[in-house]
């Protein structure tokens, strides 16, 4: 047990304080030879379990950096315990084997891209040994015995130096039933604990140059610099980018995304092996240098917008939730109320969006919700109600005043004053009987359809069709001025029906 104390203590020493270096353990094309030392206990029908010790020597082939073959021979003390004993007593009657186990083994190493490398083995082969009495002499006689042996176990290898490991494993070596000359219930067999000391040599082992992980035969093939760790300068040693990250050693930044492979593993936690992590359409590179949004959420702001949406299609802020600080969020104004998430004020009538959805219930798409020839913000302003068309006072005409005849429309290329017209001329013949003194100059406007001179006349007879409408109806004509401006002065974009749609008015420029 001392014994045993002393090596796992000395195992766990050279691991704690000895330099380590990466990925030494991968060998493929090269040996090792390695001593092993340690502990057994032979298990038989009927000794009392004494440990005894045993050295085993250890030669090995690396076919790959993960499985080696290899032959392992040695020497193991098992002690039967038996006692007390008799020179030339019967076979029955001994104090010991000495054995002499031999045995071709595989072992298959993980963790190959580190400097501590888990394995397991397994192997097949014979034991020769004698028993001793307790004078230490052979019973019977000089006769040597064999017994088949099917050793196997798991370990662990620890490397000091790019050429040297130590290692501890747990073994066991599985015997035929009759080494203690005895046949009864199971087989005997003999457990081992054992630390050891391995050298490898070959040429493919060999990283002594650069120490990046890749020997030269690895590095001549890739063509990267054996003298030189990070051959393409991006952060990351040549061994990691082949065998940890799978990327090219050869260039900055394997995906083209902008970033390199250094800043993408150990800065960012991006896919150096992807141009788009998140899969939302901008390029970590994009992401991190031009738009500052996470390349690892599809939806920085989690405004349901993916960020490639945002910033392509809508043209909002990707950090934002609430781009024109409105009150509605992005998605809300995208998807649900149909206005600018850019703007926020989309129908220009002096109210928020977010105020006209969530206070007024008003129409964010009309500056005048109800119809009534004013708009919300002003019907606001007054305490009448912007939903309700009924509700209004009397159209107040205020010397100097611009007034938007909202809801006075002509279809396109016309300049008849339709019915719904009538409506707000209406109000405007009332507003003209109570101010007899206000003169109006009634000017017409269209959308930026058709030639310029044509748009210029057609805007005339807008303008001079209410102004007979009002005349028919008793106000008198020198009161009134029709004037035509054409598709100037646009108030809404004439990139879209609606916008052009709110183009074609007729305003009154009150005197």
């Amino acid at each position: 047990m001392r014994i045993l104390l002393l090596l796992l203590t000395l195992h766990i020493f050279l691991t704690s304080f000895l330099p380590q270096i990466a990925v030494a353990q991968n060998f493929e094309g090269g040996w090792s030879v390695g001593t092993h030392v340690g502990v057994n206990m032979w298990i038989n029908d009927h000794n009392r379990r004494k440990a005894g010790l045993g050295g085993t020597l250890i030669a090995r082939y690396g076919f790959t950096d993960w499985f080696s073959l290899g032959v392992m021979t040695g020497f193991e003390e098992l002690k039967s315990g038996q006692e007390p004993l008799l020179s030339g007593s019967s076979i029955y009657d001994y104090l010991k084997l000495n054995a002499f186990p031999s045995a071709v083994a595989g072992w298959i190493h993980f963790n190959t891209a580190g400097s501590v490398s888990p394995y397991i083995y397994a192997g097949l082969g014979i034991m020769v040994f004698s028993r001793l009495d307790g004078d230490l002499r052979p019973v019977p006689d000089d006769k040597m015995n064999t017994s088949l042996m099917i050793p196997f176990g798991v370990g662990v290898e620890s490397f000091i130096r790019r050429d040297i490991s130590i290692s501890a494993e747990i073994g066991l070596r599985v015997l035929d039933d009759e080494t203690d000359a005895f046949a009864y219930r199971f087989t005997d067999a003999f457990p081992t604990f054992k630390l050891g000391v391995n050298l490898f040599f070959g040429r493919k082992t060999e990283d002594y140059d650069d120490y990046d992980g890749l020997n030269e035969w690895e590095e001549n093939r890739l063509g990267t610099d054996p003298k030189n760790p990070d051959t393409d300068g991006d952060g990351l040693n040549d061994g990691d980018e082949v065998k940890v990250h799978r990327t090219d050693p050869l260039k900055i930044d394997t995906d083209g995304d902008g970033l390199s492979d250094g800043d993408e593993v150990l800065r960012f936690r991006t896919n150096p092996l992807r141009v788009d992590t998140d899969g939302d359409g901008l390029s970590d590179g994009e992401e991190m240098s031009a738009f500052r949004t996470d390349p690892l959420k599809a939806d920085t702001d989690g405004d349901g917008l993916s960020d490639s949406d945002e910033v392509r299609i809508y043209r909002t802020d990707p950090n934002r939730v609430d781009t024109d600080g409105d009150g509605l969020s992005d998605l809300d104004e995208v998807r649900i109320y149909k206005t600018d998430p850019t703007r926020e004020d989309t129908d220009g009538d002096g109210l928020s969006d977010g105020v006209e959805v969530k206070v007024y219930k008003t129409d964010p798409l009309r500056g005048d919700t109800d119809g009534d020839g004013i708009n919300d913000e002003v019907e606001v302003k007054r305490g009448t109600s912007p939903i309700d068309p009924k509700e209004q006072p009397q159209m107040l005409l205020e010397k100097g005043r611009r007034m938007l005849m909202e809801g006075v429309t002509f279809e396109p290329s016309k300049s008849t004053v339709t019915a719904e017209s009538e409506l707000i001329l209406e109000k405007a013949l009332t507003a003209l009987r109570s101010n007899p003194d206000i003169r109006v100059e009634i000017v017409g406007y269209t959308d930026d359809i058709g030639a310029s001179e044509d748009n210029m006349q057609l805007s005339f007879r807008r303008a001079l069709s209410v102004k007979e409408w009002l005349v028919e109806r008793g106000i008198s004509a020198n009161r009134l001025t029709a004037i035509g401006k054409g598709s100037s002065d646009p108030i809404a974009p004439n990139t879209t029906p609606e916008g052009r749609t709110r183009n074609r008015r007729i305003e009154f420029h009150i005197k």
